[in-house]
């Protein structure tokens, strides 16, 4: 059974060694699962006595909480400020593709599955990233002409997360078949809808942002 976090931190949050083993329980995940993070062997990573780990994490599911919060408020400030500089549908699925950040992403929701307190942290920081990530999707559709009742914002964002996971789980399982071609596809569809944004817009036609009646 899953233990419950403690409430009550212990070791300075700031310390050096705390980031030290943050660290390297990060590493252990992305080389060799989350099976292979064990006190110990994140210990001997980041050069430490493996009781350090819980002097500063009080049980396993506080380090995995502490580690996958770190890299959610990250992956959160990464978003937001690319789309701020770019918020087309290319950005976005390029965002959404990064192989890297989903396959970390997989290897902790499997982990989730035997954490129930981790499941819980997961679902949390996944509702907040999605409203931000749904209006983004919303504004760049709009922008390329295409309205809530053609392609509701969500549909497309599941779209391109469902299959940024689905293409990241099978490129560890060593899985490949078709990947290219599939991603080929969503770039030229991408890229269509691109354009006719930008004939749009220099033909000085509205946007549905502009004359569409908002609900509420």
């Amino acid at each position: 059974m899953a233990s419950v976090p403690s409430s009550r931190r212990i070791g300075s949050p700031d310390s050096e060694t705390r980031t030290q083993l943050l660290d390297a329980a990060e590493r252990l995940m992305r080389e060799e699962g989350y099976a292979a993070v064990t006190s110990r062997r994140i210990a001997s990573k980041a050069g430490r006595k493996h009781q350090l780990v819980h002097y500063y994490f009080r049980t396993m599911d506080d380090l995995f909480i502490e580690l996958f919060r770190r890299r959610a408020e990250e992956n959160i400030g990464r978003f937001e400020r690319a789309i701020a500089q770019d918020g087309s549908l290319g950005n976005l699925w390029r965002l959404n593709a990064d192989p890297r950040g989903a396959a970390f992403t997989l290897e902790f929701v499997a982990l989730a599955n035997h954490r129930k307190a981790l499941r819980a942290e997961i679902a949390r920081y996944a509702e907040h990233f999605r409203s931000s990530q749904v209006e983004a999707v919303r504004r760049a559709l709009v922008d390329s002409g295409v309205d809530e009742d053609e392609l509701p914002a969500i549909v497309a964002l599941l779209m391109m997360t469902g299959l940024a996971q689905v293409l990241a789980l099978e490129d560890t399982l060593g899985v490949t078949a078709g990947h290219d071609t599939t991603v080929e596809f969503v770039g030229r569809a991408i890229a269509q809808l691109e354009a006719r944004s930008a004939d749009r817009r220099e033909s000085g036609t509205p946007s549905t942002r502009d004359d569409a009646p908002r609900e509420g």
